[in-house]
């Protein structure tokens, strides 16, 4: 191994690359990580030294806070090569934004912006060879924190590490998607950490989720804690629903994530004339909107799938089919952000940053 320093950043660089036993055009999600990591540890009050090294496993000891507390963290962002082999983010500052709002809602650390988008630079550049040119292909980020402090009295740790650790990838969900509507489960409680992206947040729908999947559904659109009549998120994205021509999608709250992909499509929708409205949404609205055939459309928004259609929704033991249609909004919408995500159009709204 090689070591040098960058920007404060000490880089230790792997001996050997496994990127030739990557199979690049048949990966599945999240499996499949790069040669090198980055990591940044908390302690004794401080941000220690970055370093960046080759991706293995690391030690914790059996007491570390986050086995026994939770307060673990995390975000996906994306990374895209266009024609001219530049490497291009996404609205990096909106992660890292959110990354800070998060930890402090876990009462952890808040990262700062050099370790953070430094680091990340740094790491892209050392593993770019592992970003493939192509509309569809990408570099998923996943920047996390977790506390490692030892002792299991109930209280926030003193030491934490922050990583960030790379994965190629294609699209996440393939296939068509059918959601049951929570009647009973919620994803986040008013006063709670929904609108962190927290571990326990997901770890608390895989029950739920599996119990859909039993019945043949892929994914849940959970309704809100108290009366279980406003449709909030579907499955780990926002989502979105057209009655007529008009785009409805619940506002953020403590319960909402505010999520980076849902706000761009907003945007975008706008400024292509789609009427948006930005409330909360009733279940009873959309099993009418389905039955008077109102209902368009309904489709999920996130990082890691973009816009990912739903084909129709189960409520009450009734389901209700979505019509098939051509020129979708999801279909537009969708094709006009990767446009921009992969620099194939014009960037009009200042999102995309090179590295």
């Amino acid at each position: 191994m090689s070591t040098t320093q960058a920007n404060k950043i000490d880089i230790i660089k792997a001996q050997t690359s496994k990127i030739n036993e990557v199979d690049f055009e048949n990966l599945s999600f999240g499996s499949v990580f790069t040669d090198h990591l980055m990591e940044c540890d908390f302690t004794n009050g401080e941000w220690q030294q970055p370093v960046i090294k080759p991706y293995a496993p690391f030690l914790l000891d059996p007491s570390a806070r986050v086995f026994h507390y939770g307060q673990a963290i995390f975000e996906g962002m994306k990374a895209y090569k266009d024609d001219q082999d530049a490497v291009w983010l996404f609205r990096p500052d909106e992660n890292y934004k959110r990354f800070n709002n998060s930890a402090v809602r876990m009462a952890m650390p808040e990262v700062p912006e050099d370790v953070f988008m430094d680091g990340l630079n740094e790491l892209l550049k050392l593993d770019e060879a592992w970003i493939k040119k192509g509309k569809g292909n990408t570099l998923y980020i996943r920047p996390f924190m977790v506390a490692t402090g030892h002792g299991v009295i109930a209280n926030p740790s003193d030491d934490y590490k922050f990583m960030i650790i790379l994965s190629p990838a294609k699209s996440y969900y393939s296939g068509e998607v059918k959601v049951l509507i929570a009647e009973h489960f919620s994803r986040a409680a008013n006063g709670g950490i929904g609108a962190a992206k927290a571990a326990g947040n997901y770890a608390a729908q895989f029950y739920p989720t599996s119990l859909a999947n039993k019945k043949g559904f892929q994914q849940v659109i959970w309704t809100d804690d108290a009366t279980h009549t406003k449709l909030e998120e579907a499955g780990t994205m926002n989502v979105f629903f057209r009655i007529n021509d008009t785009l409805f999608t619940a506002p953020i709250s403590e319960r909402i994530l505010d999520g980076i992909t849902r706000k761009s499509i907003i945007d975008m929708a706008k400024k292509e004339g789609i009427e948006v409205e930005v409330r909360p949404v009733l279940v009873s609205e959309l099993v009418e909107a389905s039955k008077n055939g109102t209902l368009k459309e309904i489709f999920g928004a996130g990082t890691a799938a973009v816009i990912n259609p739903i084909i129709g929704f189960s409520y009450q033991d009734v389901y209700h089919e979505l019509p098939k249609i051509e020129n979708s909004y999801a279909s537009q919408l969708k094709d006009k952000l990767t446009n921009i995500q992969h620099k194939l159009a014009e960037d009009t709204f200042g999102w995309t940053v090179k590295v």
